[in-house]
């Protein structure tokens, strides 16, 4: 599902409101922007006198980041980095520690509308869908060499697709005949099989290609690894938010945020009283689009904001 870019290309920062309030944002904090995108997000906070280091391992949005550090000269940084390398970015930005970290999950606006980089099927386009161009396997290269069972595996555990089995099939046997290329005719094979439209009137082929695009960045890994060096990097008081798009994602920040906290405050029938080292935060929140937001930014419609705060227990060293 797609996440926010920069407004000035009329791609909106999803949630915003809400992340500002949770962040509280002061002047001459240090803030990462893990998926910088075009930098919807990271503009409000410069706006609001945070220093920001960018990153994000999209070629395409450096060419944005060069703007803002113009722009942005004294507050803000850039690295052309997948957000797995937090704690090393922070390092090597200068900083030790952190008041904030963002992460927007999934894919921009931009990249979707990108026809060349494959995210889509609505235009035709190669089946890339990497997010770094600069190297590994394509989406492409999964749907024409991975076993029929393991496309199964794939689109039902990243896509929650559930006639992944029998598009896997047909998959299979089309590719025996010829290799699949394009994002429309991968689509078009994956609408015959299962021609029926799905709740909400989204494409048939709509969670083949998210489960794709996750297997092809490694998403699942990168968030993984991520969490737990964002809670060491951040000074106590610091925030954690994260925004997601589909529910595998999603569950991934709430069992790390629910096992990490010292109290969990959407379950309050299961509170932690006694102290844990490992109890790193606190003040896990949720927050959903208001009805206004998706009335003018439809993409968020499926988008959850989890938030939480560092509190003062020591972390243990987590290798980046």
């Amino acid at each position: 599902m797609p996440r926010g870019g920069d407004g000035a290309d009329a791609h909106l920062p999803v949630l915003l409101a809400e992340v500002l309030a949770a962040a509280k944002v002061q002047p001459g904090r240090r803030w990462i922007d893990g998926t910088f995108g075009r930098g919807g997000h990271t503009r409000a906070l410069l706006e609001r006198g945070a220093r920001v280091l960018g990153l994000d391992q999209d070629s395409d949005a450096a060419e944005a980041a060069r703007r803002f550090e113009r722009e942005w000269a004294e507050n803000f940084r850039w690295q052309q980095k997948n957000f797995k390398n937090l704690k090393t970015s922070c390092r090597e930005a200068g900083w030790d520690t952190v008041n904030g970290v963002l992460l927007d999950l999934g894919v921009s606006s931009p990249q979707l509308e990108t026809a060349s980089r494959g995210f889509s099927f609505r235009e035709e386009g190669p089946l890339d869908m990497r997010m770094d161009q600069r190297g590994g396997p394509t989406a492409a290269d999964l749907v024409n060499e991975l076993p029929e069972s393991e496309l199964t595996k794939l689109f039902y555990e990243q896509g929650g697709e559930r006639d992944a089995k029998r598009i896997a099939r047909s998959l299979a046997a089309r590719r025996r005949v010829a290799p699949f290329r394009t994002t429309t005719d991968l689509a078009a094979v994956v609408a015959a099989t299962v021609p029926h439209r799905r709740a909400g009137g989204i494409h048939p082929a709509t969670k083949v290609f998210q489960a794709l695009r996750i297997a092809v960045n490694r998403e699942e890994e990168a968030l993984v690894s991520a969490l737990p060096q964002a809670v060491e990097i951040l000074e106590p008081g610091g925030v954690l938010a994260v925004i997601s798009f589909h529910s595998g994602e999603d569950r991934v920040v709430k069992q790390f945020m629910r096992e990490r906290a010292s109290a969990w405050i959407e379950t309050p029938r299961h509170p932690n009283t006694v102290p844990n080292p490992q109890h790193h935060l606190q003040d896990v929140k949720r927050f959903l689009p208001t009805p206004e937001e998706i009335e003018k930014n439809p993409r968020a419609r499926s988008a959850r904001l989890r938030v939480a705060i560092r509190n003062n227990n020591r972390c243990h060293e987590v290798k980046p």
